[in-house]
């Protein structure tokens, strides 16, 4: 575990209210970002992530100090934000993600101030990429989240999906294998076949 992860531990572990309050200053913007991944919609993320946080905060409560002092932090709150996830497509009536508008995804993938023009291929890339995110299976958009959105290492990744670490590996090179399929023009696509078997 690192110094800030132990240092969050041991305020957890000393001072609950306190510690909650930093484990969400540190933890909310990664937590949000797996959820408007996972959801495709900006207040569903926001209302998910309170009732992830809610419940994180209820779990503690009951967690004796050396529970606490031994958590690892990133890994559990995704571990609960994913279950919030799984729980809602469970008890929602299965409808089609909606694709986010570009504005919606702005604080996660920011440009670097490019020029105009620049800006309108990056805004279709994202919205391109968000779109093929949506399409994505539920088992592979999510370590895919994980991993390439939220920065998770893969034994992070395996922690919350509760599996190998070759799992996890393997569902997020699968995930984006897909992800790369979804983003390639059917006539880039025709034009790589027939290179291919030539």
């Amino acid at each position: 575990m690192d110094k800030a992860a132990e240092q969050l531990t041991d305020l957890l572990a000393e001072d609950l209210d306190d510690g909650f309050t930093e484990l969400v200053r540190i933890h909310a913007k990664g937590v949000h970002a797996f959820l408007l991944r996972v959801s495709g919609s900006a207040a569903e993320a926001d209302d998910l992530g309170q009732d992830a946080f809610l419940r994180a905060y209820t779990a503690l409560q009951t967690y004796t100090p050396e529970r606490r002092r031994q958590l690892k932090p990133r890994a559990w709150l995704m571990t609960i934000a994913v279950n919030v996830w799984r729980n809602h497509v469970r008890s929602s009536v299965r409808r089609p993600v909606s694709v986010m508008s570009v504005d919606d995804v702005q604080d996660i993938w920011s440009d670097s101030r490019p020029g105009p023009a620049e800006h309108a291929l990056n805004a279709d890339d994202r919205t391109r990429l968000v779109a093929a995110l949506s399409e994505l299976p539920e088992h592979y958009r999510i370590p895919v989240v994980l991993r390439h959105v939220v920065g998770m290492s893969y034994a992070e990744v395996a922690q919350v999906q509760g599996c190998p670490v070759g799992t996890a590996k393997a569902q997020v090179s699968r995930g984006m294998g897909d992800l790369r399929r979804l983003l390639t023009p059917d006539d880039e696509l025709d034009d790589e076949l027939k290179e291919a078997r030539t």
